[in-house]
């Protein structure tokens, strides 16, 4: 068999990741490729952390993109951070936190945990309780923005209880960069990591991470060898440090890392402040559409993600055959549920430039299309001319 060139259909992405990639993002990959130490190489890297500083509302020196996806960014975190022995305090609420569980395990630290509702954000009472319980816990860990369920937590309410209690915070903020509020120096955030294909919509395989200077100082203070050489921060920041001077730690890669500069770039241009705006009022389009077609949202309303959103499978709809339909006869991608609402919800993604009005209707449409609903699209409309 002759293999041929691959050309992806085109589909308008509202999953929950990746999301759309801007035009100019995709025309950032195809410039020339040039070395990863090149002068003007170094320049844009410079140029890269300054723009992360912005997205994540920090002036930490330790900010940088992890050259792998979201996942290699909770590992750098977990891996610089936790040694063996380390009690470490994490909480679940869905999915990915069970992933900062596992992370915790393998890099010999004890994981304590602070059982949530899938559904539903990290109870901070719980969360206290837990602390007080453990006064030897080194480490807070929580999601921000949980992408299996479409809760958001108080941030700032747990890295201060994690303060009072002289814990770090480890934040999963893969989902809600550039969507949702997030301030890193703000709220006391020591260690936060997320991914370049959600909120962003740049193309995946990066991973934006930051480290406050208490994070920086157990990092560079530890006992133990970091367990991953590539992921070690004592090495990378060698590579990532300010200035002209680089120490080679690995071949970065360098067409991804200028489509992330534009990608920041455009966020830039909108103004941060104004992304989260745009992300809830086509939240709240969605929404009316949604429950005029007599579907309800899982999340109550004060610890829902505009961005990422879980509505329950109306009664006699088929998840996978709906999902299928809509892929295959409009070019639209939703998500399906994941653990515990598997089956049961679908999670519709309004991720960075795909949180647009256009996109609200035409998914409105093509749901009331498929199930035969009707008055989603006018409910959408009545929001919008509000």
């Amino acid at each position: 068999m002759t293999i041929q060139s691959f050309h992806p259909p085109k589909r308008t992405l509202m999953g929950p990741g990746p999301s759309d990639v801007y035009p100019r993002v995709t025309e950032a990959l195809s410039r020339p490729t040039i070395g990863h130490l090149d002068p003007e190489f170094v320049r844009m890297m410079d140029e890269v952390k300054e723009l992360l500083q912005y997205a994540f509302r920090t002036e930490n020196a330790l900010t940088l993109p992890v050259s792998a996806p979201g996942s290699a960014g909770m590992e750098t975190c977990f891996a610089n951070l936790v040694e063996p022995g380390d009690k470490v305090i994490v909480c679940i609420n869905g999915v990915f936190g069970m992933r900062m569980k596992e992370n915790v395990e393998r890099c010999g630290g004890e994981a304590v945990i602070v059982q949530g509702e899938w559904g539903r954000a990290v109870d901070p009472a719980a969360v206290e309780e837990t602390l007080k319980a453990n006064p030897d816990a080194v480490i807070l860990s929580f999601v921000h923005a949980e992408t299996s369920t479409g809760a958001r937590s108080d941030a700032e309410k747990l890295c201060a209880l994690a303060r009072e209690h002289n814990c770090l915070t480890i934040v999963d903020a893969v989902t809600s960069l550039g969507g949702s509020q997030l301030e890193v120096d703000a709220w006391g955030i020591d260690a936060i990591y997320s991914g370049t294909q959600k909120c962003l919509s740049c193309v995946p395989g990066l991973s934006p991470v930051s480290f406050s200077q208490r994070a920086v100082d157990k990092i560079q203070n530890r006992k133990t060898k970091v367990q991953s050489w590539f992921l070690d921060l004592n090495l990378v920041m060698g590579y990532w440090g300010k200035g002209a001077k680089r120490a080679y730690h690995h071949t970065a890669p360098v067409n991804d890392l200028y489509a992330l500069h534009e990608s920041l770039v455009i966020l830039q241009e909108e103004g941060i402040e104004n992304a989260w705006v745009r992300h809830q009022q086509h939240h709240n389009a969605l929404v009316a559409g949604l429950e005029a077609m007599g579907m309800s949202m899982v999340v109550p309303a004060d610890e829902r993600l505009a961005q990422l959103n879980l509505v329950t499978i109306p009664e006699g709809a088929d998840d996978a055959a709906v999902r299928s339909q809509l892929l295959n006869d409009y070019n639209l991608e939703i998500g399906a549920g994941l653990g515990d609402f598997a089956g049961k919800v679908w999670r519709i993604g309004l991720m960075g430039c795909a949180a647009t009005k256009t996109n609200v209707l035409f998914c409105l449409g093509a749901l009331q299309a498929v199930l035969g609903k009707s008055g989603a699209t006018e409910a959408a409309m009545a929001v919008y001319n509000s």
